[in-house]
């Protein structure tokens, strides 16, 4: 897989329901701004995509896809700033500047854990889904999972999946990020 990044491990992801069919991610992370997305893209009532990304990417210890290049300071290229009350218009330039900067070297870096990560999380989903409708579970793909770290993701995305679904419109969920 692609370059790997040094992790921040002190890193804090919160889920909000912000509408009937809308949710959005917000990052705290030590060192780093805190940034956000919204509105987050794939929402589901059960899994939404980034909620995936975070599990899938920190079972397999993925440090150079979406959660990976957060940790270390990116953006992945999808994320803003949050501004704090009271900081000024330069710095708050200065900042958006330098994570955009630093945002662009880690998509260029990680190119190949990146796109690998949307390749797990769609694997990863159909075999958890496979196995919630007690169906046999794809092939496992060779080189990166086998069966026992398969099954460790399932669990995690079973657990992921029942915070979500209690979540009400303007609740959230936060999950640590797990550098593995």
């Amino acid at each position: 897989m692609g370059n790997s990044t040094q992790i921040l491990t002190q890193m804090l992801v919160e889920f909000s329901r912000t509408g009937e069919r809308r949710y959005s991610v917000t990052v705290f992370r030590n060192g780093y701004p805190t940034i956000i997305m919204d509105p987050a893209p794939g929402y589901d009532p059960i899994m939404p995509h980034d909620l995936a990304h975070l599990v899938v990417e920190s079972e397999i210890g993925l440090r150079g896809g979406v959660y990976g290049q957060i940790a270390a300071g990116g953006n992945a290229g999808t994320f803003r700033n949050i501004v704090p009350a009271g900081q000024n218009q330069r710095e708050t330039a200065r900042l958006r500047r330098k994570g955009a900067r630093r945002g662009s070297n880690q998509l260029r870096h990680n190119r190949e854990d990146a796109e690998f990560s949307e390749r797990a999380v769609h694997f990863c989903l159909e075999a958890w889904q496979a196995k919630a409708a007690g169906r046999p579970a794809p092939a496992v793909e060779t080189l990166t999972l086998d069966s026992k770290l398969l099954e460790r993701v399932c669990a995690r995305l079973d657990e992921a999946s029942r915070q979500w679904r209690s979540v009400a419109i303007g609740g959230s969920i936060s999950i640590k990020w797990h550098d593995r």
